[in-house]
């Protein structure tokens, strides 16, 4: 409590009291999250909408197979630490499982659930042989050196290894974890499988090592093409479009750029350090020649004229007409939901809107365009890599890029005309779309015995 006794408390006192009252109430709505029971409720409601019983998708709501590993590392200074790690192997109605793999220190079981089984209905939306998977690490890779991360990857891939292969369960990069990250896991599979050559275990590596050109670009490209479609339904183009994109990596950073150069004015861009704000819109040929000069260069220090700083979450409210979160899970909640000013949302992160925040958007009209197609550029053009792989015959980027716009534009299709046939929400029809198809080749598959 403040110090009410004092005779007289300045505003600089206040402000700083609020502002811990806002980051304590922020931090036990963080902690009340769980991403699972979210993929829940809305999967529960997509079979409601459906009219098919609890019976038809009772699998689909349980992972196949979870694997939880312990790694020993020896870390730099000689002494030995272990970290947890996961793998859950979701579904495998429609194909070898398929899901990356992150290192973040909060990760948790729980959140690689919900990603092993948005992955699952990912796939299913793009029409795509896969099934569904997640792994995660959990440890902070900024406090770790690049031997101890390689040792800490080829540990847990060694722990892994009986349950992963191009025709069972293929990783990809996730947060926090690259190509290099890729290469380690498929050298020490490789190894573990007596010297064998077999590039199609993960997706997401140099092209070097068998990786598709465009994979790097696909998720950031895959959510241009859904905002370019999802822009068309209303009358309108991504030139002069007004932006805003929450995180500035491998998704937001890539998807931001790629807007740029196609039209749109990025007003407002972040990370985890902060978001930089302008109503003329950001440079971002100068914003991304920044980030990539150093990984030191944070948002939070990037200065250019006419740009205002903000918090982190203030990208999330600015006067945007499109909001592309992508950074991590449960970004827009209910009291930030209430202040989004986008008409329009496009989800480049996993997750990043809860179950009640959607509800409030709903309510003020927005329309939210789901992860689970907004953001599947990444797994259709991993699905690409690896038919690259099986056959040993490789395409060219335009090639790579041409299928994916195929693709992923044909399942934005058939999600807006289910969700106009159900009359429901774009996240309603992705679910309705995934599960009729998964429940449709479970059936066709017959009883297990």
């Amino acid at each position: 409590k403040p110090p009410f006794c004092l005779k007289s408390i300045d505003k600089t006192f206040f402000t700083a009291y609020n502002k811990a009252l806002l980051f304590v109430s922020e931090v036990k709505t963080m902690s009340k999250y769980d991403p699972y029971q979210n993929m829940l409720k809305v999967l529960d409601s997509a079979a409601g909408k459906m009219g098919i019983t609890a019976d038809d998708y009772a699998f689909l709501r349980y992972p196949e197979r979870t694997i939880t590993v312990h790694v020993p590392v020896k870390m730099d200074d000689g002494h030995t630490k272990v970290f947890e790690g996961y793998r859950v192997q979701y579904s495998s109605v429609r194909g070898p499982y398929k899901g990356g793999i992150r290192y973040h220190r909060d990760t948790d079981l729980g959140e690689v659930t919900a990603l092993a089984a948005w992955m699952s209905l990912k796939c299913a939306v793009a029409g795509i042989p896969y099934g569904g998977g997640k792994g995660g690490i959990t440890v902070d890779p900024r406090a770790l050196s690049m031997g101890e991360l390689e040792r800490l990857t080829r540990g847990y891939t060694k722990a892994i290894a009986p349950v992963i292969g191009p025709d069972m369960d293929i990783p990809a990069p996730d947060v926090n974890t690259n190509s290099q990250t890729m290469a380690w896991i498929l050298d020490t599979f490789n190894l573990l499988s007596g010297g064998k050559s077999l590039p199609g275990v993960v997706t997401g590596k140099p092209t070097e090592l068998g990786g598709s050109l465009g994979r790097n670009e696909s998720t950031g490209r895959g959510v241009l093409f859904v905002m370019r479609e999802t822009l068309k339904k209303f009358g309108k183009s991504l030139a002069g479009t007004k932006v805003a994109v929450q995180g500035a990596g491998n998704v937001g950073g890539i998807a931001a750029q790629l807007l740029y150069e196609a039209g749109c004015t990025i007003i407002a861009i972040s990370d985890s350090t902060g978001s930089i704000y302008s109503e003329k819109g950001i440079d971002m040929n100068k914003f991304t020649a920044y980030k990539e000069a150093s990984t030191k260069n944070k948002v939070a220090n990037y200065e250019e004229e006419g740009i205002v700083h903000l918090p982190c979450e203030g990208v999330l409210t600015v006067p945007a007409d499109v909001l592309v979160p992508a950074a991590l899970e449960n970004s827009i909640t209910e009291e930030i939901a209430k202040d989004v000013k986008a008409k329009i949302i496009v989800e480049g992160a996993n997750g990043p809107t809860t179950a009640e925040a959607d509800a409030v958007l709903e309510e003020k009209g927005i329309t939210v365009v789901p992860d689970i197609l907004a953001n599947s550029g990444g797994v259709i053009v991993s699905y690409f890599e690896w038919v690259q792989n099986l056959q040993n015959y490789y395409w060219s980027e335009e090639e790579v890029n041409s299928r994916l716009e195929t693709t992923i534009v044909s399942a934005f299709e058939t999600v807006w005309k289910c969700a106009e046939k159900y009359k429901t929400s774009l996240r309603l029809g992705a679910y309705i779309t995934a599960v009729d198809r998964i429940v449709t080749t479970k059936k066709l598959k017959g009883s297990a015995i």
